[in-house]
């Protein structure tokens, strides 16, 4: 069982969030202020830690450091939605960054892909993968795949069930806004011939993909 650690200092906010976490398998900690959060930081080991930015004694930025110093993943949780605060945040470490309000599917759905992206190892149907060395294998057979296409196959698994357009993949993954969504759809090809995927990555007419597992 993964154990999570928030840090929120507005109480009603961490527990709903322990709620919603705990009735999808979750252990909890919670710490209400910076101080507590550090010493649990410090003191304990956590498969990953929600993080407000503003907290009293130490703030999410430097609460952000000691988790990264225990190599612990990290999501923000704030309200702090403007994109220089999500740069900034992310540009530090967070592993990812949520803005107030949220739903409870999209913390847990993000949880879940941050989790699994610290996983050394991801199984899917017939296929393995090793994160550590990024080798990917069918069968126990090693396939060979392009750093992108090894990249775009990580994404499409963190949001396996969600409709991806040509346009976020694009983004995402080559980290590109420009109008070349042509290379998605050959990177996308081939992941499905060398995978065998045909039947797992749906093309979604005139939107884009959706990984189905």
């Amino acid at each position: 069982m993964s154990k999570i650690l928030i840090v929120e200092d507005e109480k009603s906010i961490a527990d709903l969030i322990a709620m919603g976490l705990k009735a999808n398998g979750y252990e909890i900690d919670f710490a209400l202020d910076g101080g507590v959060g550090a010493d649990c930081i410090m003191d304990h080991h956590y498969d990953l830690i929600l993080l407000d930015i503003m907290l009293p004694n130490y703030d999410g930025y430097e609460l952000l450091e000691y988790a990264r110093r225990e190599s612990f993943p990290v999501i923000f949780i704030t309200a702090k939605g403007e994109v220089k605060d999500k740069v900034k945040g992310l540009n530090m470490g967070a592993d990812d960054y949520i803005v107030k309000p949220f739903e409870m599917e999209e913390l847990v759905a993000r949880v879940n892909s941050v989790l699994r992206r610290y996983k050394a190892v991801i199984n899917l149907p017939n296929i393995k993968i090793n994160t550590k060395t990024r080798q990917v294998f069918v069968q126990d057979k090693e396939i060979k795949l392009t750093p992108k296409e090894y990249d775009l196959l990580i994404y499409l698994e963190e949001n396996g069930g969600t409709i991806l357009t040509r346009e976020q993949i694009l983004f995402h993954v080559w980290d590109a806004d420009f109008d070349e969504t042509r290379t998605v759809d050959l990177h996308i090809g081939r992941l499905r011939q060398k995978l065998g995927l045909e039947d797992v990555i749906k093309t979604i007419y005139k939107i884009g993909y959706l990984f189905e597992v």
